[in-house]
Order: structure tokens, then C-alpha cells, then sequence
């Protein structure tokens, strides 16, 4: 029987999209774009978190 492992919690302050490619608007000497890569603060670049993000929005009121 194979033994499941529960999912971990997606990060919440970059919602599972941890690294991102940032262009600089500069230009290699053939011509490509230079990029620079970008990783979540608060997970690390891993997408997710060991406890849950806080919310962001709360209510107000009844």
C-alpha cells in the first residue's frame, strides 16, 4: 500500500511562483536581453512554506 505524504502549504507571498527572470534592459554583444533571477524572500525560491502564510485580507465588522 503506498504511503501518502501530505502536501505542504503553498507560500503565500509569492503563491507558488517562487524565482522569477527580471530583464535589466541591457543587451548582450549578440543581441539577447540580459535577465537577472529573482527568488521569494520568504521562501527561499522552494514555493513553499513549512507553517501557513498569514492572511492578507481580514474582516471587518459583522
Amino acid at each position: 500500500m503506498p504511503q501518502h505524504t501530505p502536501p505542504r502549504p503553498i507560500c503565500g507571498y509569492c503563491d507558488g511562483f517562487p524565482t522569477v527572470t527580471v530583464t535589466t534592459g541591457n543587451r548582450t554583444p549578440d543581441g539577447q536581453r540580459e535577465t537577472i533571477s529573482a527568488n521569494c524572500p520568504a521562501c527561499h525560491g522552494t514555493g513553499h512554506t513549512t507553517t501557513p502564510a498569514a492572511r492578507a485580507h481580514s474582516r471587518i465588522g459583522a
